[in-house]
């Protein structure tokens, strides 16, 4: 009997504690676990990278796509008419929307070091909005594109190969 007394007096004197510190202002909501779950979760999904954000299938292709050219450093004057006539004819839109796309995702990439270590990461967000023909169209512009300024690089192929790997299966609709 003395023991549960001492355990509950333990405990009065701890609730007692914590209601007198959240009276001053000592914030103790820190240790609420689904609290900390909630946060958690909130802040893993919104304090990403905004390259991997992307919800729009025709986003996420203008990423990829820019990304091969930009994966060897700048862009040239020759891989960028190529990829706004791509843009134009593969996305069916007009010469100002082609150059708005072409303009964020340069700037979506940035210095692109999280981008080209993880560019299948990009495509989680967007990966059941994918039909088969945008995935067959994502792939040959990346393999043409690459070739633009001569055959592909090293650098090149192996960032297509992580790209490729992450977009949807195209037979994964067939039985």
């Amino acid at each position: 009997m003395h023991i549960i007394l001492g355990v509950l007096g333990a405990l009065i004197t701890i609730l007692v504690l914590l209601n007198r510190l959240s009276e001053t202002g000592f914030d103790i909501g820190w240790l609420n676990p689904f609290s900390w779950h909630r946060r958690r979760k909130f802040r893993k999904n919104h304090d990403l990278n905004p390259v991997f954000k992307l919800d729009s299938p025709l986003d996420v292709a203008a990423l990829l796509v820019t990304g091969v050219v930009k994966v060897d450093g700048d862009i040239t004057a020759t891989q960028k008419s190529a990829l706004l006539h791509a843009f134009e004819s593969e996305f069916r839109v007009d010469r100002a929307e082609a150059k708005d796309l072409l303009t964020s995702s340069v700037y979506l990439i940035g210095n692109g070091q999280e981008f080209f270590s993880k560019p299948a990461k990009s495509i989680e967000r967007s990966f059941d909005k994918f039909t088969p023909e945008q995935v067959a169209s994502i792939i040959g512009l990346l393999d043409r594109i690459s070739q633009v300024d001569g055959p592909a690089t090293s650098i090149q192929t192996q960032y297509i190969k992580s790209a490729v790997k992450g977009l949807p299966n195209q037979s994964a609709n067939k039985w």
